[in-house]
């Protein structure tokens, strides 16, 4: 997990203290943690710099954690922050709304130490997942997401045809390799795949190499080389040229542009 910054919003000088402590201690170096003072404050922080994790207190003068809550889904922020509530009042309705606007969890004080890192490691966790699933949707791409979807109305010739295509993906092969497992004339193969599945053979083999090795820039630190194995491509350049026609970037600038947009 890449360093996260988390902000600590409380109105109360010792708990926002007590508690930045803490995880400074727990993260020794990790994670930057910031505080603010007040919801005003905290909206500040929101909108000069991305955010991983908001803590607040939910009784605050001004605005409330609750509020906070609402007024930074208002910004339209293209990197949400996750959020914990914590309050000195057991009340469900707080609890309530804390989760109908996105808290992923709700504490009460005291908070103990272990407590509030438990509550703060899960956290990170969900919006990890949040941020993995969002990078994932970048990857997609539309014509094998159509695909996808129309499989089920395909002869078993082709979608043998498929499975084999999806399994040995790292491997060199033909049209020819593909008809001889089937087995099925290659000629015959190649008119139906195209009649079913309204793209060619090979450029259905392409998209899919292409969106694995998106899958695996923005998931790994593999070096473009190896990536380019992964996929069955027999050398880095011609893979990088494939790349290129497909995403309209090089590999190496569609891992860099992911970095600079987390």
């Amino acid at each position: 997990m890449r360093g996260k910054t988390i902000l600590v919003v409380d109105d109360e000088p010792r708990s926002r203290s007590g508690f930045k402590r803490i995880l400074d201690e727990w993260s020794a170096g990790r994670h930057r943690v910031m505080d603010a003072d007040s919801g005003v404050a905290a909206l500040e922080v929101l909108r000069r710099e991305p955010v991983d994790l908001i803590i607040s207190d939910i009784r605050m003068p001004g605005i409330s954690g609750l509020d906070l809550l609402e007024a930074a889904e208002g910004l339209g922020l293209e990197h949400k922050p996750v959020s914990l509530l914590i309050s000195g009042y057991a009340e469900f309705d707080y609890a309530q709304k804390a989760l109908r606007l996105g808290a992923v969890n709700y504490l009460l004080k005291p908070v103990s130490r272990t407590k509030l890192i438990e509550a703060v490691e899960k956290a990170l966790e969900v919006g990890e997942n949040r941020l993995r699933a969002k990078r994932m949707e970048k990857v997609v791409d539309p014509v094998l997401l159509d695909l996808g979807q129309q499989r089920p109305a395909v002869s078993e010739a082709v979608n043998r045809a498929v499975q084999y295509i999806d399994e040995h993906l790292a491997e060199p092969f033909s049209l020819t390799d593909v008809a001889r497992h089937i087995p099925v004339n290659p000629s015959y193969l190649s008119v139906l795949f195209k009649e079913q599945m309204n793209v060619t053979f090979s450029e259905y083999v392409t998209r899919t190499r292409i969106q694995k090795a998106k899958e695996l820039l923005l998931t790994t630190s593999l070096p473009v080389s190896e990536i380019a194995e992964r996929v069955g491509y027999r050398t880095t350049k011609y893979f990088i040229k494939q790349f290129k026609e497909q995403a309209g970037i090089s590999p190496g600038q569609y891992r860099s542009r992911d970095v600079t947009e987390r």
